[in-house]
Protein backbone atom coordinates (compact mmCIF):
# COMPACT_ATOMS: atom_id res chain seq x y z
CA UNK A 1 0.00 0.00 0.00
CA UNK A 2 1.04 3.60 -0.57
CA UNK A 3 1.98 4.88 2.84
CA UNK A 4 2.53 8.72 1.62
CA UNK A 5 -0.82 8.76 -0.17
CA UNK A 6 -3.03 7.53 2.34
CA UNK A 7 -1.15 10.12 4.99
CA UNK A 8 -2.30 12.83 2.20
CA UNK A 9 -5.81 11.33 2.21
CA UNK A 10 -5.93 11.26 5.92
CA UNK A 11 -4.38 14.84 6.56
CA UNK A 12 -6.69 16.06 3.78
CA UNK A 13 -10.07 14.52 5.62
CA UNK A 14 -8.87 15.84 9.41
CA UNK A 15 -8.18 19.38 7.93
CA UNK A 16 -12.01 19.38 6.56
CA UNK A 17 -13.37 18.10 9.30
CA UNK A 18 -11.32 20.92 11.44
CA UNK A 19 -12.56 23.06 9.44
CA UNK A 20 -16.13 21.42 8.86
CA UNK A 21 -15.77 21.89 12.74
CA UNK A 22 -15.26 25.48 13.17
CA UNK A 23 -17.75 26.36 10.54
CA UNK A 24 -20.63 24.16 12.69
CA UNK A 25 -19.10 26.08 15.93
CA UNK A 26 -19.39 29.83 13.79
CA UNK A 27 -22.90 28.59 13.30
CA UNK A 28 -23.82 27.63 16.59
CA UNK A 29 -21.74 30.83 18.36
CA UNK A 30 -23.74 32.78 16.16
CA UNK A 31 -27.58 30.92 17.16
CA UNK A 32 -26.26 31.38 20.58
CA UNK A 33 -25.92 35.62 20.30
CA UNK A 34 -29.03 35.62 18.10
CA UNK A 35 -31.20 33.56 21.35
CA UNK A 36 -29.36 36.02 23.57
CA UNK A 37 -30.52 38.83 21.58
CA UNK A 38 -34.30 37.36 21.29
CA UNK A 39 -34.55 36.80 25.32
CA UNK A 40 -33.39 40.16 25.97
CA UNK A 41 -36.28 41.55 23.32
CA UNK A 42 -38.85 39.33 25.15
CA UNK A 43 -37.94 40.23 28.68
CA UNK A 44 -38.56 44.05 27.28
CA UNK A 45 -41.06 43.38 26.01
CA UNK A 46 -42.50 41.06 29.02
CA UNK A 47 -41.69 44.08 31.38
CA UNK A 48 -43.69 46.81 28.81
CA UNK A 49 -46.56 44.27 28.29
CA UNK A 50 -47.42 43.33 31.53
CA UNK A 51 -48.45 46.67 33.13
CA UNK A 52 -50.28 47.30 30.17
CA UNK A 53 -52.39 44.20 30.26
CA UNK A 54 -53.23 45.09 34.27
CA UNK A 55 -54.21 48.58 32.67
CA UNK A 56 -56.19 46.72 30.36
CA UNK A 57 -57.54 44.43 33.08
CA UNK A 58 -58.69 47.68 35.35
CA UNK A 59 -60.26 49.14 32.34
CA UNK A 60 -62.41 46.12 31.61
CA UNK A 61 -63.50 46.01 35.46
CA UNK A 62 -64.42 49.09 35.42
CA UNK A 63 -66.20 48.86 32.28
CA UNK A 64 -68.40 46.62 33.48
CA UNK A 65 -68.95 48.30 36.28
CA UNK A 66 -70.20 50.95 34.91
CA UNK A 67 -72.54 48.74 32.45
CA UNK A 68 -73.99 47.49 35.21
CA UNK A 69 -74.81 51.08 36.16
CA UNK A 70 -76.28 52.10 33.08
CA UNK A 71 -78.46 48.58 32.67
CA UNK A 72 -79.31 49.51 36.07
CA UNK A 73 -80.28 53.06 35.12
CA UNK A 74 -82.14 51.70 31.93
CA UNK A 75 -84.25 49.81 34.15
CA UNK A 76 -85.03 52.42 35.94
CA UNK A 77 -85.71 54.65 33.07
CA UNK A 78 -88.18 52.05 31.66
CA UNK A 79 -89.91 51.52 35.09
CA UNK A 80 -90.41 55.25 34.92
CA UNK A 81 -91.61 55.51 31.56
CA UNK A 82 -94.52 53.00 31.99
CA UNK A 83 -95.38 54.38 35.17
CA UNK A 84 -95.48 57.99 33.30
CA UNK A 85 -97.14 56.19 30.35
CA UNK A 86 -99.68 54.76 32.63
CA UNK A 87 -100.01 57.90 34.68
CA UNK A 88 -101.09 59.92 31.61
CA UNK A 89 -103.49 57.62 30.12
CA UNK A 90 -105.13 57.35 33.55
CA UNK A 91 -105.52 61.57 33.26
CA UNK A 92 -106.74 61.40 29.85
CA UNK A 93 -109.12 59.12 30.66
CA UNK A 94 -110.30 60.76 33.66
CA UNK A 95 -110.20 64.69 32.30
CA UNK A 96 -110.74 64.32 28.64
CA UNK A 97 -114.57 62.94 28.43
CA UNK A 98 -115.68 65.85 31.32
CA UNK A 99 -113.24 68.96 30.25
CA UNK A 100 -114.88 68.59 26.19
CA UNK A 101 -118.56 68.28 28.20
CA UNK A 102 -117.57 71.57 30.45
CA UNK A 103 -115.93 73.14 27.42
CA UNK A 104 -118.81 72.64 24.61
CA UNK A 105 -121.14 73.47 28.41
CA UNK A 106 -119.52 76.81 28.73
CA UNK A 107 -119.49 77.53 24.95
CA UNK A 108 -122.91 76.68 24.19
CA UNK A 109 -123.82 79.05 27.32
CA UNK A 110 -121.78 81.35 26.39
CA UNK A 111 -123.58 81.59 22.97
CA UNK A 112 -127.01 81.17 24.53
CA UNK A 113 -126.75 83.97 26.63
CA UNK A 114 -125.15 86.27 23.84
CA UNK A 115 -128.54 85.07 21.77
CA UNK A 116 -130.54 86.00 24.42
CA UNK A 117 -128.97 89.62 25.15
CA UNK A 118 -129.27 90.44 21.63
CA UNK A 119 -132.93 89.39 22.21
CA UNK A 120 -133.26 86.48 20.03
CA UNK A 121 -134.86 83.48 20.88
CA UNK A 122 -132.65 80.33 20.91
CA UNK A 123 -133.46 78.12 18.52
CA UNK A 124 -135.17 74.26 18.42
CA UNK A 125 -133.50 71.08 18.16
CA UNK A 126 -133.73 70.84 14.28
CA UNK A 127 -132.66 74.48 13.62
CA UNK A 128 -129.73 73.46 15.60
CA UNK A 129 -128.53 70.50 13.53
CA UNK A 130 -129.08 72.22 10.65
CA UNK A 131 -127.13 75.08 11.38
CA UNK A 132 -124.50 72.48 12.85
CA UNK A 133 -124.65 70.32 9.51
CA UNK A 134 -125.40 72.60 7.49
CA UNK A 135 -128.24 70.79 5.93
CA UNK A 136 -131.82 71.34 6.42
CA UNK A 137 -133.56 68.67 8.34
CA UNK A 138 -137.12 68.37 7.72
CA UNK A 139 -139.87 67.12 9.94
CA UNK A 140 -143.18 65.47 8.82
CA UNK A 141 -145.35 68.16 8.60
CA UNK A 142 -142.48 70.74 6.87
CA UNK A 143 -142.99 71.28 3.49
CA UNK A 144 -140.40 70.15 1.21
Amino acid sequence: MNGPIEAVVLAVGVALSLVLFGVILLALASLIRTLRSARVAIDDFSAAAIPLLNDAHDVVRQARTDLGRVDTLLTRADSISGTVDSASKLAYSLFSNPAVKALALASGGARAVGRLRRGRSLPGRRARRALNDGVRHLGPGDPE
